[in-house]
């Protein structure tokens, strides 16, 4: 049933006036009667257009620095008011209120006072309670109310108007209340969340307004949405948009280069590394990455943590690849990489990323604190005879970056701060050993004096004698078997380096 509904009078109340004037002109061509507060109705009255001060509706004034203005039963008994129902026209009528068609209402912006870094006072009162009533109020009563909770409708609001000779029909209604319990929703979880950091209750509320749909998800039969802002993580200098396998990679490559101070380029294929070398210019590190794997470098997702020159542009050019990112490129390549209009070419900005993951679990979601441990030659314990050289610590702290962003189980050869080759996600730490080996040896590394890093411990002795076998100098892992004793005396039987770090980096 359409019910149509004719405005007759509206409050408005914002703290965001933008668009807002044609709006309010329209109203007021229809003969509507407007009531306001504060700043906003004298935004009305300066357009030249009467406005009712809510004062005058309820005969009390805004009280309490303006934390009281309009929480009275002359304002929600008008909005609440069900307008078929003989009893509520009754009470209205002897209480001489009158019925609010419209609430235009918007709430203080609690989440930019908060990132705003303001004191705790100023963060509580931006904390709206008039603002949310009205919202909850009059989307309750959507069959006879139209509420406009963010300044993006009141262009749509405008057209329905115009279209409809100053109607709304039910559908509408219904379509701005659903948006408006979404405004309330939201602002409660931010709420929420601001005083859930100390003592946390163990609960589950997340939030997030942004959406992009993507042109599909994991594979084209799928569905998928990136829930975010990306305009605030990048700029996009090229390229089509982001699909969600592409939102994966590049979320992996981040958080790997995040490791590394020094420059570095590293190439990713299905959120595994499969090249990178720290190197004194980006050029450089960029061609000794290529040259880890060439072959899984196709089609890869590109991260480095300098500026790409044009010298380095050319280099990359040779290769098709899915996405690039770097903090920063010279004009002569943007022109350069800009050339293929399908690439992806991203331009990373300095912005703080969540300290915590979730993600959808049979009935349920797990969430957990990122993995931002690592550790360096100082948290290294030598559990060997041999002791690794310093260059050899070096190297293990290396493999150790990149072992604890690869699938599991896996093993990191690396040496010079390159990465020679990895075995990732396998079933047994052993098969995940021998496919490193047989990788390092198809693009010809010598494995002779190389690090080895493990993302958990070794069960068996098994691995430090295969490696050894194969030329490995030092080895890192956690520790924590039952059979550490077993790993090491073999470590020692074959003349090897290994330290142990305490902690286990799997990656699921």
């Amino acid at each position: 049933m359409n019910h149509p509904v004719k405005i007759k009078n509206a409050l408005v109340s914002v703290y965001y006036k933008d668009g807002l004037a044609p709006l309010v002109e329209l109203l007021n061509k229809y003969g509507v009667t407007f009531y306001s507060t504060g700043g906003t109705e004298t935004f009305i009255k300066d357009l030249g257009i009467a406005v009712v001060p809510v004062e005058d509706l309820t005969s009390y004034p805004s009280i309490l620095g303006g934390r009281v203005k309009t929480l009275h039963p002359k304002v929600f008994g008008g909005i609440l008011a069900r307008r078929p129902l003989e009893s509520d026209q009754q009470q209205l009528a002897q209480y001489e209120i009158p019925e609010i068609d419209l609430v235009i209402v918007d709430l203080y912006p609690f989440e930019e006072t908060v990132a705003s870094g303001a004191s705790e006072q100023d963060i509580i009162e931006k904390i709206d309670i008039g603002g949310i009533s009205l919202i909850r109020a009059a989307a309750k009563n959507f069959n006879d109310v139209v509420i406009i909770s963010s300044k993006n409708d009141y262009k749509e609001l405008e057209e329905i108007l115009a279209n409809q000779e100053g109607n709304t029909s039910l559908e509408q209604r219904k379509e701005f209340a659903k948006r408006a319990f979404n405004t309330s929703s939201h602002y409660d979880t931010a709420i929420f969340n601001y005083f859930n950091q100390e003592n946390p209750i163990e609960v589950f509320k997340q939030s997030e307004q942004k959406a992009q749909v993507l042109r599909y998800g994991e594979n084209p039969h799928q569905k998928g949405v990136f829930f975010g802002d990306l305009d605030n993580m990048f700029d996009k200098l090229n390229g089509k948009e982001l699909s969600y396998n592409n939102l994966v990679d590049v979320d992996a490559a981040v958080a790997l280069i995040d490791e590394f101070k020094e420059p570095t380029f590293a190439i990713l294929k299905h959120t595994n590394a499969c090249g990178v070398a720290s190197r004194p210019t980006i050029k450089q590190a960029w061609i000794d990455a290529l040259a880890c794997d060439p072959v899984s470098a196709f089609g890869g997702v590109l991260i480095t943590n300098g500026e790409v020159d044009g010298a380095t542009a050319t280099e990359i050019n040779n290769l098709f690849f899915e996405v690039l990112i770097a903090p920063a490129y010279s004009e002569e390549a943007i022109a350069i990489l800009t050339a293929k209009k399908n690439r992806i070419i991203l331009a990373r900005k300095d912005v703080k990323l969540p300290a915590q993951q979730f993600k959808t679990l049979l009935n349920g979601v797990i969430l957990q604190d990122k993995d931002n441990t690592i550790e360096g030659p100082e948290q290294m314990v030598t559990v060997t005879t041999v002791k690794p050289t310093a260059q050899q610590l070096e190297d293990l702290y290396f493999a150790n970056k990149i072992v604890k962003h690869t699938k599991s189980n896996t093993i990191v050869f690396a040496k010079n701060d390159t990465l020679f080759a990895s075995g990732v996600g396998q079933t047994s730490r052993v098969d995940a050993l021998k496919q490193a080996i047989e990788k390092a040896a198809s693009f010809g590394f010598d494995l002779n004096g190389c690090a080895m890093a493990s993302d958990a411990f070794f069960p068996f002795p098994d691995c430090v004698e295969i490696a050894s076998n194969a030329g490995i100098a030092a080895v890192l892992q956690p520790g924590g078997s039952i059979k550490d004793q077993l790993s090491i005396d073999m470590a020692n039987e074959k003349g090897i380096a290994m330290v142990t770090t305490g902690v286990r980096h799997f990656k699921h």
